[in-house]
């Protein structure tokens, strides 16, 4: 069957093996010197780990794949202890897997007699756990109510769960018929595209942003934008991320930008952007300081820091 799973381009990976504790379904060892997948039965495709490798060297592809096997990875689990279940369990939830996360829970009813803790702390800790990481619904108490809210529908990666966000209001005539100028002050913007020492990047204000991060702010660019360089990439479905860790190489060591902004959507496999820029500053001999911003699925901010 064909199925999302895990990529790993070994040129890129130095075995640092950063990315083995964050695949909760032991899907990944290092073994001479290399991060290898060990088992496709267990690796779920949800690109839990891709945000911790600070090589980009892990993106997922579709391809044939043996379909993944929730018992075989609680037989796993349950071996490594009551903490371990509990964060596979919480995954499973945070990305809407109902039928594995029932799956899992109903293994751990079967074998209640053999394991070496209570099964009920763990159903209790993942029941409290909130529906999702990127789930409105889960801090709605802390946000005006003139905020959109999103319906999404459960399964899958959270980059990809069909959701629907409602947006109060509306408006007004003269509002929706006023052109908003863009900020956008080069061509081209997809960072595969980019020269890293062209004119408009060199000494500049550079912003990385995700592919969808413009679609989903209406102030992008008049708040984030201006006066900004920019370069667009998505590390999970973008080949190549080599490539890229080397353009922002360049940018940073030969066009000498001054400051780099990465902007990320909340789903998990966009920390691979912040990876890049990582481990393109590990390569170059100078530094210049980095911004993060987080953006939600309905376009606000939840997290802004100087890294």
């Amino acid at each position: 069957m064909k199925r999302d799973i895990l990529k790993i381009d070994e040129e890129l990976c130095n075995g640092c093996g950063l990315c083995v504790p964050n695949c909760h379904e032991g899907a990944l060892q290092v073994i001479d010197g290399k991060v290898r997948l060990v088992s496709e039965l267990m690796c779920d495709g949800l690109g839990a780990c891709i945000g911790h490798c600070p090589e980009g060297a892990i993106s997922i592809e579709k391809r044939e794949a043996e379909p993944y096997n929730e018992t075989k990875v609680m037989e796993q689990m349950v071996g490594k202890g009551h903490n371990t279940v509990i964060a596979h369990l919480k995954h499973l939830k945070d990305h809407g897997e109902k039928d594995f996360l029932r799956e899992g829970v109903d293994y751990l009813r079967k074998h209640r007699a053999e394991l070496g803790f209570d099964p009920d702390d763990v159903f209790t800790v993942v029941h409290n756990h909130p529906n999702s990481p990127s789930d409105p619904h889960s801090h709605n108490h802390s946000r005006s109510h003139s905020h959109p809210h999103t319906h999404s529908e459960s399964g899958g990666c959270p980059g990809s769960r069909a959701m629907v966000i409602d947006r109060p209001g509306g408006k007004s005539a003269d509002q929706a018929s006023a052109d908003q100028p863009s900020e956008l002050r080069q061509w081209p913007v997809q960072l595969h595209l980019l020269n890293p020492n062209a004119p408009y990047i060199r000494e500049s204000d550079l912003l990385i942003a995700a592919d969808c991060v413009a679609f989903s702010m209406g102030n992008f660019h008049s708040k984030y934008l201006r006066g900004r360089s920019l370069a667009i990439a998505c590390p999970k479905l973008d080949s190549g991320l080599d490539v890229y860790v080397e353009k922002l190489t360049a940018m940073i060591e030969i066009a000498r930008v001054n400051t780099i902004t990465v902007m990320m959507m909340e789903v998990p496999c966009c920390g691979g952007l912040l990876q890049m820029v990582r481990s393109a500053l590990s390569r170059a001999s100078r530094k210049v300081p980095v911004k993060q911003l987080i953006v939600s699925l309905s376009g606000d901010i939840l997290k802004e820091e100087w890294l």
